[in-house]
């Protein structure tokens, strides 16, 4: 009958045989080609949503201010979090509502963690800047991380929308006072 290895044995080796295949995998993983990140634009066709997402930052807009502050552009349909350095933390397309602010600097005024948005999509994350036409302008995601339906004809909405990663960092970025510069 063969020798009966203790406990202690068969633990020891499955954990040389863990770290054994990890450190594979680690090695295949490193010599395995490497994405890298561009900048693209989203699409300027007039029926084409952009996708939000997160990506390198694109160049902030000239004009957009100096210091802290969230930069809205209405033509790219983009945000950016940029730093007291002047560095960009995230950049990412939006969804913009029908009524959109007017070009010029803004303050977050207040959030909201949650609510359902006017076009009843239930949204959280919201951080309302402006007004305009009595609609309140402020940023938001889904909850469910939707896209948002496009606007029912002739609604007016004031919701910036995002995905829900970009939203989540809008939400810790943007506090009560932020400037919220939007240009063209």
């Amino acid at each position: 009958m063969p020798a009966r290895l203790p406990s202690w044995a068969w633990v020891t080796g499955l954990t040389v045989g863990a770290i054994a295949a990890v450190t594979v995998l680690g090695v295949q993983a490193d010599r395995g080609s490497h994405p890298t990140a561009t900048s693209a634009k989203p699409s300027s066709t007039a029926s084409a949503q952009p996708t939000p997402t997160a990506s390198v930052p694109a160049r902030v807009p000239d004009g957009s201010g100096t210091g802290r502050r969230v930069v809205y552009s209405l033509g790219e349909k983009r945000v950016w979090l940029v730093d007291a350095s002047e560095a960009t933390r995230r950049t990412f397309t939006v969804w913009p509502g029908s009524v959109s602010p007017d070009p010029g600097s803004y303050t977050v005024s207040s959030r909201n963690a949650a609510t359902t948005g006017s076009d009843g999509v239930q949204i959280e994350h919201i951080l309302y800047f402006a007004a305009k036409d009595g609609v309140s302008v402020a940023f938001s995601n889904a909850v469910d991380g939707a896209s948002p339906p496009p606007a029912a004809s002739g609604g007016k909405t004031g919701g910036v929308r995002m995905k829900k990663a970009d939203g989540t960092a809008l939400w810790a970025f943007g506090t009560v006072g932020t400037t919220v510069t939007v240009v063209k």
